[in-house]
């Protein structure tokens, strides 16, 4: 069936007969005539927007309708023209349509959806519309319809890619490992790339902090700042990455347990080798994040300004000091050490006199106690009878 023209029709009402006057009863006149436009509503007009907008015909779009109320969906694509929410409407490129269902978990499941610009910011509204346009545009029952023979294995990569992002957990679990960001990821900033300017620093590493903060339990999380930020800020921006807490986490590498196995000890080995490799996925990640911080540490030029204005204030106190003297010239200085270095030794010698003083005293002290004893001993002597 064709498509239908539009045909603009000017209706202009007849004028009031000479004779006809109004009902004493009715208190009101009649309003001057005027031109009034009337607004495009209602379903009809909907379904008019639907093959203008889709360039379908009257069959194409009975056909859909009856897919849609097949497939549960009570508005049909009114619902669409009305919640668009401007999703799902990407390019599809041609290796979309290479996609093995199989291979499921290496798939971007955002980029099967047509939300490769959204992603993780995707609300689930979002999902589900975008998930319905694909649906409209890919199931199997439409492509049999229009003499297409190609299989469903695009419609089945699309319902595994709503199944994932349309549940929190397997969403999560797949934000953590999603490529469009491991592919970032891959390739950070180097040392030489930041250190050429402060303009360099903040452009190339602001995107980096701003990305990996998607991950963090705490939000919003601390960003890098600007280059004037105060010390405290700074400080706090450090501190939060030091501390970085995240929620990531890498179950969806996990390899499926076989269910079908009897085997116990296959199922609790496959459990085992799953959990040690995310503790390690998550410790690998835990240290690039360290060294992104690190990175950042040694090359932010807020940091060097800091130091140089903390010396600065230690220099002009040095200056100030308490008596309001200046910093003293090195002949002063020079004469300071020669007269301590000369007290010093002025009192290592006069300790070793004492010392020296006090073993004499102790020698003649010691002389003469046995002396005494010895002149003690020779009276007892004589005084003993033959």
């Amino acid at each position: 069936m064709a498509s239908a023209a539009i045909a603009h029709l000017d209706i202009i009402a007849p004028p009031v007969p000479d004779s006809w006057t109004p009902k004493e009863d009715a208190g009101a006149k009649i309003s001057e005539l005027r031109q009034r436009r009337l607004l495009p509503v209602g379903p009809a007009y909907l379904a008019h927007a639907r093959r203008v907008l889709g360039n379908k015909t009257f069959a194409q779009d009975d056909a859909d309708e009856e897919l849609n109320a097949a497939n549960g969906d009570p508005n049909g694509a009114e619902g669409l023209i009305e919640d668009d929410l401007g999703v799902g409407d990407e390019p599809e490129s041609s290796d979309l349509l290479l996609l093995d269902p199989k291979d499921w978990k290496n798939q971007d499941h955002y980029k099967v959806l047509g939300l490769s610009k959204l992603r993780i910011n995707a609300t689930l509204d979002q999902i589900r519309v975008a998930h319905r346009k694909k649906v409209l545009k890919h199931h199997p029952d439409k492509k049999a319809g229009s003499g297409d023979t190609n299989d469903d294995a695009l419609f089945k990569c699309i319902q595994k890619a709503f199944e994932i992002l349309s549940n929190a957990e397997k969403r999560r679990q797949f934000d953590s490992v999603d490529p469009y960001f491991l592919n970032l990821e891959a390739d950070p900033p180097t040392s030489s790339q930041i250190s050429t300017s402060p303009k360099a620093f903040f452009s190339l590493m602001a995107p980096v902090f701003e990305m990996e903060a998607r991950f963090s339990k705490t939000q919003p999380a601390v960003p890098l700042g600007s280059e004037d930020a105060s010390k405290e800020e700074v400080e706090a921006f450090y501190d939060f990455w030091y501390n970085f807490d995240s929620w990531r986490s890498f179950e969806y590498r996990d390899k499926e347990v076989n269910e079908g196995s009897d085997s116990r000890d296959d199922k609790r080995y496959t459990l085992k080798k799953n959990k040690n490799e995310r503790d390690r996925l998550k410790k690998e990640d835990t240290a690039r994040v360290r060294g992104l911080v690190d990175l950042a540490m040694a090359c932010d030029p807020r940091i060097k300004r800091i130091k140089q204005e903390e010396k600065a204030a230690r220099e002009a106190k040095k200056k100030s000091g308490p008596a309001g003297k200046g910093k003293p010239s090195k002949a002063e200085e020079a004469a300071r050490l020669a007269a301590e270095e000369k007290a010093k030794q002025e009192a290592e010698e006069a300790a070793k006199a004492e010392a020296k003083k006090a073993k004499a005293a102790a020698a003649n002290a010691a002389k003469k106690a046995r002396r005494a004893a010895k002149a003690e001993a020779e009276a007892s002597g004589s005084a003993t009878p033959a």
